[in-house]
């Protein structure tokens, strides 16, 4: 009974923080991947194509993984430089992914002009463009400069929708495929690595800080401002927030201790929030080729309209809360799809099989993309 009393800390603002914010960036990853593909049906881009996967890619997405994993617990030290500018230019990439829809609706509603700079991959640059590509650089920059927890957030939350929106599940079946794989990745790398590597991969990389590129260039040069600028930086591949997130101290952990949340943890239950929110389009406006149809707010609450996404959010909530109590009840970090993976795909499937309508997830229907468009075959 004592332990139980543990689960209080559940309620403390940064679990509380941490726990919503997963949400919504599954929800917003989700729904920003269903827009997405309706802006590839527009537009037919080459440039700005999505993969979708298949068998062959879902049973080698945890081996590369696995293999990720092994190569940074061994050399992590050795490229962690390397490392971090790789993972900041996909972030600024990624940020302006995130950004640029909000931005070209402003531009539209007040009716700015962006005028013509010039040619960028065989696309027109405009003036928006430029200045927001320049605030994605100041921003990943800033980050690299602070190491501040909040702009490592930013960074890794829109790495996790724009891997979500260009990474697309075909069907049910492919998912349940992948869910499988990461379920066992997973449980294996936290529960059983150490017995094979004599510690525990996963649990040893997720704290690790990586050698600041800045600092080392500022040294180099002799720059001023050296002090300023942080030596370690957490790479943007998980949610972080600080355990004393309103002051105060927690009792039994260090006044600069963090709890986190791998982006995997967030990124995987919502490819199947994106598979079934495109699903649940489709059905409500009931046409193949949805990429002239609106996304309504008002369809999210219509009876007709989006179903199962509520569902998955729902089972991943539950899974999310479940895998933070077990943290906390054993005093030992979880392997997060254990929970999610039955949380999120099993009442997905139970709910379509009531509803006659699992066949139809099970097998899909792929959007109508011209094949400029690169998709595996199933």
């Amino acid at each position: 009974m004592e332990s139980l009393w543990k689960l209080v800390h559940l309620l403390g603002p940064s679990h509380i923080a941490l726990i919503l914010t997963a949400i919504a960036v599954s929800y917003e990853s989700a729904f920003r991947a269903l827009n997405y593909v309706k802006e590839m049906e527009r537009n037919l881009d080459l440039s700005e194509a999505s993969v979708t996967l298949d068998r062959s890619q879902a049973l080698m997405l945890p081996v590369v993984s696995s293999c990720s994993l092994l190569m940074l617990f061994y050399f992590f030290s050795s490229v962690s430089q390397i490392l971090t500018v790789f993972i900041a230019i996909a972030s600024m990439s990624s940020l302006y992914f995130c950004q640029f829809p909000y931005i070209a609706q402003i531009r539209s509603r007040f009716g700015l002009a962006d005028p013509f700079i010039s040619q960028f991959c065989s696309n027109p640059f405009t003036r928006i463009q430029g200045l927001l590509m320049l605030l994605c650089i100041v921003m990943v920059i800033m980050c690299l400069v602070s190491g501040h927890w909040i702009l490592n957030n930013l960074l890794g939350i829109s790495l996790c929708i724009a891997f979500v929106s260009h990474i697309l599940l075909p069907n049910i079946k492919i998912c349940a495929m992948l869910f499988v794989c990461v379920f066992v990745y997973d449980i294996f790398w936290v529960f059983y690595s150490e017995r094979f590597f004599g510690a525990n991969v996963m649990v040893s990389l997720i704290p690790r800080l990586a050698s600041n590129p800045v600092h080392t260039v500022a040294h180099s040069l002799s720059l001023p401002g050296l002090q300023l600028i942080t030596k370690k930086v957490n790479l943007p591949v998980k949610i972080i927030l600080p355990r004393n997130l309103l002051g105060g101290v927690v009792p039994g952990y260090a006044a600069d201790d963090f709890i986190m949340l791998g982006l995997g943890d967030t990124a995987i239950p919502s490819m199947l929030l994106a598979l079934v929110l495109c699903f649940d389009h489709r059905k409500s406006r009931g046409s193949e080729n949805f990429s002239d149809l609106p996304l309504q707010k008002e369809d999210i609450s219509s009876p007709k309209g989006f179903k199962y996404i509520w569902y998955g959010l729902a089972g991943y909530s539950i899974g999310l809360v479940t895998a933070l109590a077990a943290g906390i009840l054993t005093h030992s970090p979880q392997p997060a799809l254990l929970y999610f993976v039955p949380s999120t795909l099993g009442p997905i499937i139970v709910i379509s099989w009531r509803r006659k309508e699992l066949a139809e997830l099970w097998e899909g229907s792929p959007p109508n993309i011209d094949e400029k468009t690169h998709f595996a075959e199933v």
